[in-house]
């Protein structure tokens, strides 16, 4: 085993039952606080660098709560989307898998919209333009009347945000 993977299974023996305990006051839940829980340590073996860690039950929180809020807004789309369906005729209500598809893609959206969130507007409308609509950089010049150095430089700038904001984490 390598010394990565030993130190999450060291943290793992140590706190486990400690961050299963704060989940389930947080969720209410303990299938889900025992899914969050490994979803944590799963984190940490993804993770490339090594752990050095002084606080180490502050770091397993502070990667359990974004999981928590991942789960609170993901049961916010489904709920949202349920209401949404719930008049539909029998007919035309989606199947199981097709739910299953939809809130993935929702899901998958709402991680998009949460990652350009930090952009300037016309930095979003240019990166959008060229990554949605398709348009070259001198038709998102034209179209919102910028220079095309300026196109050029928000379209960068927003690859750069995404880049770090992915990769951060």
């Amino acid at each position: 085993m390598s010394s990565p993977e030993f130190a999450v299974q060291a943290l793992y023996c140590s706190h486990h039952g400690w961050l299963n305990t704060w989940l389930r006051a947080r969720l209410g839940n303990a299938a889900d606080a025992a899914d969050l829980a490994q979803d944590t340590f799963v984190r940490l073996l993804q993770r490339t660098e090594r752990l050095e860690l002084k606080a180490p039950r502050a770091f397993l929180r502070t990667i359990a709560r974004g999981l928590v809020i991942d789960h609170w807004r993901r049961e916010e789309i489904e709920r949202a989307y349920l209401e949404s369906i719930v008049h539909l005729p029998e007919a035309e209500t989606p199947s199981a898998e097709a739910l299953a598809l939809v809130l993935e893609l929702l899901e998958l959206l709402e991680s998009i919209a949460r990652l350009l969130e930090g952009l300037k507007p016309k930095v979003r409308q240019a990166f959008l333009l060229a990554q949605c609509e398709g348009l070259t950089h001198k038709q998102i010049a034209e179209q919102m009347g910028l220079s095309l150095r300026s196109v050029e430089r928000y379209v960068a700038d927003a690859l750069y945000h995404c880049y770090m904001l992915r990769y951060e984490a």
